[in-house]
């Protein structure tokens, strides 16, 4: 099969190859945390960039695990680590960059598959979706570059004063804000083409922006932990919230710095998520200056990224380390995802239960929820396949580990390892490491290897047996109605009826084979009156008599013969 992929018309006909269908079960990474079921869509290796072509598709032939992993976009990595990810507007095209080298990948949902890669000189920080499609893109990259790409490639670059830290794109006036390394908001007008005044601030640094797409009102965060507001229209600040002085943060212990504000994130008209730099979201009320809620990581890792998932009435927030999703209202959890490596940032598909996390791996990892909501229609499958592993639920296999009762420990002679890290206890019994009870099974039972071998052998003896010829076995009394029955027997077989009815098996018959009082006589006259026509059977009989007559008649007459040979 090569690498496991999805074509367009596998998608939009609904036309499912079945043996891929079990493929994909099989490859399909499940968790369960707090009830809720999370697949993991990204599981399965990956293969490294600059191998051949032809190393990897002899890979993709010969390794298994090659096989059966999921691509729910082809080629949806990059080559060591993605530091962001978005999808357009149009919801029809994936965004994501990465390194190294810096690049950045477009990738085609209708196509399910990468529709262009463009490397850059500097790492990306951040970028833009200006159009509702891929043609107009804006990077932000480390080295102060503000950078230009249509959908032809790279159009125009600038460069800003400071260096960038966040951006975001205002469509009514075509102006870019973007925040960074300095207490200005940087406005760059693209109809006009040129920089015009910034907004300044209190705050020495700025890490974050977002604009409220109902009212337009934008909303920067610091290192101090302010949050400064601006109205577009009047182009002056209209606000200002002191995070750590309307909370209890200033008083945590661990907490040696003020907790600058790291993620943004607005729902609705009236509501805005901070993420501060201790691990903390706060919902806000922006009529008041208080939070409403607060929602503790408990990692003390800074917020990197925070979504709104309203078909649920949910909010999903994101440290280097985990995902939380967790309720809107009381701050209840509802799940979360751990991967193994750290985040950058997330990326919820719009009005669906598919979750995109940029990491510090390759892959670009997938996650699928349908508590959130259902699959997008690009990839509907997927709802498939979650109702396939409700109906078929698979059973947790441990194959590195081997389940034994407290019976088999003594018989291993391991009872005294009871109490120690090498025993998992699990419900009756204990979980052990495969190669430690090899080990202790060949010491235990030296000659099992040896009784394994001869069981072998001789099962393969028994089949070879299976297949000779065998002779058939007559009773001494009716040798040939039993040879008649027999015969009939074999022709039911092989014209697949019911051969349970034959009177040799049956033992309430098992005297007609045995006593001579039940011996057909067939020169009887009662006989042949019930048989007046000779059978094929009894022909065949008489032939083969007849055979056997010939050949005694010229035996006979090849010795008179001899005899004569000799006297002569």
């Amino acid at each position: 099969l090569g690498v496991l992929f999805w074509s367009s018309s596998v998608v939009y006909t609904g036309i499912f190859d079945w043996y891929v269908f079990e493929l994909l079960l099989a490859a399909m990474q499940v968790s369960n945390p707090n009830d809720v079921k999370i697949y993991n869509l990204s599981a399965g290796k990956s293969l490294p960039e600059w191998i051949s072509e032809r190393r990897r598709r002899a890979l993709q032939k010969s390794d298994v695990e090659l096989q059966r992993r999921i691509q729910l976009l082809q080629d949806f990595e990059m080559p060591t680590a993605s530091t962001r990810v978005k999808v357009s507007p149009d919801g029809q095209y994936v965004v994501a960059a990465g390194t190294y080298k810096p690049r950045i990948r477009c990738f085609d949902v209708n196509q399910l598959s990468m529709k262009f890669e463009r490397c850059v000189d500097a790492d990306v920080q951040q970028f833009e979706i200006l159009s509702d499609d891929y043609s107009k893109i804006v990077l932000m990259q480390v080295n102060r570059v503000i950078q230009f790409h249509s959908q032809n490639g790279h159009y125009y670059q600038t460069r800003i004063p400071a260096f960038g830290r966040d951006m975001v794109y205002h469509y009514p006036s075509c102006d870019l804000y973007m925040v960074g390394a300095s207490s200005d908001v940087f406005r760059l007008n693209l109809e006009q083409g040129c920089f015009l005044s910034p907004y300044a601030t209190d705050s020495k640094s700025l890490n974050v922006c977002r604009l409220n797409p109902l009212h337009q009102l934008l909303a920067v965060g610091s290192d101090e932990g302010k949050i400064e507001c601006f109205d577009p229209r009047c182009r002056s600040r209209v606000g200002l919230l002191d995070i750590a002085m309307a909370t209890d943060l200033l008083h945590t212990e661990d907490l040696p710095v003020l907790p600058a504000v790291t993620a943004l994130q607005f729902r609705g008209a009236l509501t805005m998520a901070v993420g501060t730099v201790s691990g903390q979201v706060l919902l806000y009320d922006i009529r008041s200056g208080k939070p409403h809620l607060t929602k503790d990581h408990h990692y003390g890792l800074p917020i990197n990224s925070i979504a709104f998932q309203d078909n649920l009435g949910v909010v999903l927030s994101a440290d280097s380390k985990i995902v939380k999703i967790w309720d809107q209202n009381d701050g209840s959890p509802v799940t979360s995802i751990e991967p193994q490596s750290d985040i950058h940032d997330m990326c919820v598909y719009p009005k669906s239960g598919l979750i995109f996390v940029a990491n510090e791996a390759e892959k670009i990892l997938s996650y699928y929820i349908p508590t959130l909501g259902p699959a997008p229609k690009w990839c509907s499958f997927l709802d498939s396949l979650t109702e396939e592993l409700e109906e078929n639920p698979q059973q947790e296999v441990y194959e590195d580990y081997k389940f034994v009762t407290a019976k088999d420990l003594e018989s291993l002679g391991l009872s005294h390892l009871v109490g120690t890290n090498l025993l998992r206890a699990y419900m009756h019994g204990y979980f052990m490491d495969i190669r430690l009870y090899h080990k202790a099974k060949s010491l235990s039972d030296p000659f099992a290897y040896e009784e394994y071998r001869k069981s072998r052998i001789q099962k393969k003896l028994d089949e070879e047996r299976a297949n000779r010829v065998r002779v058939k076995k007559l009773p001494k009394v009716n040798k040939v109605l039993a040879e008649k029955l027999m015969e009939s027997q074999t022709q039911r077989k092989s014209m697949k009826k019911r051969t349970d009815q034959n009177p040799l098996n049956d033992a309430r018959f098992s005297e007609m084979f045995t006593n001579p009082n039940f011996q057909v006589d067939e020169e009887s006259e009662e006989y042949k009156l019930l048989h007046p026509v000779i059978s094929k059977h009894e022909k065949k009989r008489l032939q083969e008599w007849e055979e056997e007559q010939l050949a005694r008649q010229a035996s006979d007459l090849t010795e008179v013969s001899k005899q004569r040979c000799l006297l002569n």
